[in-house]
């Protein structure tokens, strides 16, 4: 009898088949190895090569924009120039390239050179973004951070130096309560300026302060008059009452007519509210007396600047008569 490897054409099979608990061999080989990489991560691609020469070319390239000033800036060729006459602390002036030059233009730059603040031209396109796309007309002064003084400290050494004789005027301040427009601000510091106030208090809360906007509007007057900050201001203006200083708020619906404010002749603080919700109600209950100033009945309210400028005349004029 023959066997099938005598038979011609016979294929005799050694090889096993597949058994059961492969572990998986099967299913893992049609898996695969995932999504194909881009050409630019794939190492042995051309495409990755360029991506590294283009990388390392981008990061020795120098960068051609100068970073964004942090800091204030007064705009404006009139407000520049005052504020250079006015010796306001400056890091530099900038300046727009082929600018226009006219008299506040030299002045400036002459007074930039007395000073020894650096001059530095920019594009208008620099200019513009500097300044937050401000009306710079090609001038733009750079001011430093403003340094505050401590309320107490500040109010009762003038109050000390005043009792010893140190200090010619009466004691006067100004503190703002609830004021956030920086206009504001420096329109009250340039009335403070104007009548001889020693300080104008602000909180260190809600509240504006010292921007290039009020050191604009005060034209200056906030180098002469400092700005000095409390901490708390019903504390600050307890403090001063313990050191021999009167407090009054202005307010529309006050008891006293400023014309009638006897006080006007004692170490005064004039406390100014905000327009919309005047006077705090712990600051209210702080105050000596609340004072109103008599306007038209078809007015409901001054504005917080105009307001402290006639208080601040009214009490210059009272003082003035009783010879103080």
């Amino acid at each position: 009898m023959s066997t099938p490897k005598d038979r011609p054409g016979a294929v005799r099979k050694n090889k096993k088949g597949p058994t059961k608990g492969s572990g998986g061999k099967g299913r893992k080989s049609l898996e695969g190895r995932g999504p194909t990489p881009k050409a630019e991560d794939r190492p042995y691609h051309k495409a990755y090569r360029s991506k590294q020469l283009a990388e390392r070319s981008q990061a020795k390239r120098p960068t051609t924009r100068r970073p964004r000033v942090n800091a204030e800036m007064v705009t404006g060729r009139n407000s520049v120039v005052e504020a250079l006459r006015a010796g306001i602390p400056a890091k530099a002036l900038h300046i727009a390239v082929r600018i226009d030059v006219d008299d506040r233009v030299r002045e400036s730059l002459k007074l930039a050179a007395e000073q020894g603040i650096p001059v530095m031209e920019a594009s208008r396109v620099e200019l513009d973004r500097m300044t937050d796309d401000a009306i710079h007309q090609g001038l733009a002064l750079q001011v430093p951070p403003y340094e505050y003084q401590d309320a107490v400290e500040l109010t009762s050494k003038v109050a000390r130096d005043y009792e010893k004789g140190y200090e010619r005027n009466l004691p006067l301040f100004l503190a703002l309560d609830g004021i956030t427009d920086p206009r504001n601000l420096g329109a009250i510091i340039r009335s403070a300026s104007a009548f001889s106030a020693q300080a104008v208090i602000v909180p260190e809360r809600r509240s504006v302060g010292v921007t290039a906007s009020a050191w604009k509007t005060s034209a200056g007057a906030a180098v002469r008059v400092p700005v000095a900050k409390a901490s708390n201001l019903t504390s600050a203006l307890k403090e001063m009452k313990a050191a021999g200083i009167f407090v009054i708020g202005l307010d529309a619906g006050g008891d006293v007519e400023l014309p009638n404010l006897e006080l006007a002749t004692e170490p005064l603080c004039i406390v100014i509210g905000s327009e919309g919700k005047g006077l705090s109600r712990l600051v209210r209950e702080t105050c000596d007396a609340i004072v109103s100033i008599p306007i038209s009945s078809a007015m409901e309210s001054l504005n917080a600047s105009m307001a402290a400028g006639i208080a601040l005349y009214e009490v210059a004029r009272r003082r003035q008569d009783a010879g103080q």
